[in-house]
């Protein structure tokens, strides 16, 4: 099913705002479906059993407001939540509804009045220092790196003198029981290119030997087979010089071979270092203005974040007991876990969204596929995604990057040491920071 499109937002006073909702044709069809199978269940004709009423004939005994009155109470709870998620708006209460009964399946519009947790007033954030690690390229990295170039342009000579061990090449028969075989395969020991009981069945095996191997086929049955060991070979791997970097690369000498290497690992680096001080940046930036999210924007996150693990975990084929025992948590603890991870995520949004609003960032459609090109997209692409509207639901995700971007170019980088010693300093400002912030609840007025 299709979501509702995003709102228009209005702010009231008393930190109240007032969404316009946009819901599609085709979501409320579905709607008034969904309220005529719901209401068929449960009225009786004489003739037709539960559930089984023809449409025109349930409209005739329950009449079109009925039907429509109920589609539109049974969704509009969930239209308005989708619709504050995408404006991010966090309400912390009901909303009162407006609207008019629609009359047919086409477009539809209703309005929604609902008390929202107040806005942050961001801290000034060029006052934050922010830890900042320099890139440094591991020599173990480079090496690496080295050694693969080598093994693409290793030579490979017969084994003497020893059994198969990994990383040797061999040339081996696999006949099952069933009488099927596959002769002269090539196979490089420790790549798991083979079942797992084969490949360590091989091991230890010398040229001309051969081994009994049971295993395990994908359909879970079991299959022994006889391997035969023809043949052993072994990579020789060339110097690290200059005839290698001229013979393996596109490099004339081994000094640029290595400056290459050191400057794409060094970008990549570079490239984590940097995400890592942006999200060091808003998250100093949250802590110092003292905010945090709460109410029914956070628990959605919250589950979001609870089926998102269950799903990894089906996937890996742990289910969720293990998993509690494996990590120690109870059920409880983990809840309360991902509740603060959604809470500092949501509250991460709402101060990104305040900085933005504070600095006048705006987001024209130019910008959008700017943003698009610089990612890779093509020009054909770009327009087509901003013609079936794709640029409204991504503007606000690049103004909240707008935002960000600010942010981390005008905090103030220090070493991480010094953020480390300057953190174990005690101030009477960090008791302050360690009390509960404050948060907005109804009836409170301050």
């Amino acid at each position: 099913m299709a979501g509702p499109m995003p709102a228009q937002v209005q702010e009231l006073p008393e930190n109240k705002v007032k969404l316009t909702v946009d819901v599609t044709a085709h979501d409320l069809h579905h709607a008034v479906e969904h309220a005529a199978n719901d209401l068929a269940a449960t009225v009786r004709i004489p003739g037709f059993r539960r559930g089984k009423v023809p449409m025109p004939l349930l409209l005739q005994r329950i009449g079109k407001e009925r039907l429509y009155a109920e589609a539109v109470e049974s969704h509009i709870g969930g239209w308005f939540w989708n619709a504050a998620t995408v404006a991010r708006v966090n309400p912390v209460a009901q909303p009162e509804y407006e609207y008019d009964l629609p009359s047919e399946t086409s477009d539809w519009r209703f309005s929604a009045t609902v008390q929202v947790q107040p806005k942050p007033e961001p801290a000034d954030w060029t006052t934050l220092e922010v830890p900042k690690h320099e890139a440094e390229v591991p020599e173990e990295a480079v090496r690496g790196e080295l050694e693969m170039v080598q093994r693409i342009a290793a030579a490979l000579v017969p084994v003497e003198g020893r059994p198969a061990q990994d990383g040797d090449t061999a040339v081996i028969d696999l006949v099952p029981e069933d009488g099927s075989a596959q002769r002269d395969y090539i196979v490089e020991l420790g790549s798991d290119r083979l079942v797992e009981e084969i490949e360590t069945g091989i091991r230890g095996l010398s040229v001309g030997e051969s081994r009994e191997i049971a295993y395990e086929l994908a359909t879970g049955a079991r299959r022994t087979a006889t391997v035969t060991l023809k043949e052993l070979k072994e990579p020789v791997l060339p110097p690290l010089d200059d005839d290698l970097a001229k013979a393996g690369t596109e490099f004339d000498t081994l000094a640029e071979l290595r400056a290459d290497i050191e400057g794409r690992l060094r970008a990549q680096i570079d490239d984590e270092l940097e995400g890592l001080f942006r999200a060091a940046a808003i998250d100093e930036l949250v802590r110092a203005t003292n905010f945090q999210a709460a109410g029914p924007l956070v628990e959605a996150r919250t589950r979001e974040l609870l089926n998102g693990l269950g799903r990894t975990l089906e996937a890996r084929g742990v289910d969720a007991a293990s998993y509690l025992q494996l990590t120690g948590q109870t059920p409880e603890v983990l809840q309360e876990r991902l509740r603060a991870e959604a809470s500092m995520s949501v509250s991460r949004e709402l101060v990104l969204e305040a900085v933005a609003d504070k600095l006048g960032i705006e987001v024209d459609d130019d910008e959008i596929r700017e943003e698009l090109r610089a990612a890779g997209e093509s020009d054909e692409d770009i327009e087509e995604f901003v013609a079936q509207g794709g640029a409204d639901r991504v503007r606000d995700d690049i103004r909240l990057k707008k935002a960000l971007d600010r942010i981390a170019a005008e905090v103030k980088p220090i070493a991480p040491d010094l953020h480390e010693a300057r953190e174990s300093i005690w101030t009477p400002e960090k008791d302050q920071a360690d009390e509960a912030p404050k948060l907005w609840t109804p009836g409170r007025k301050e």
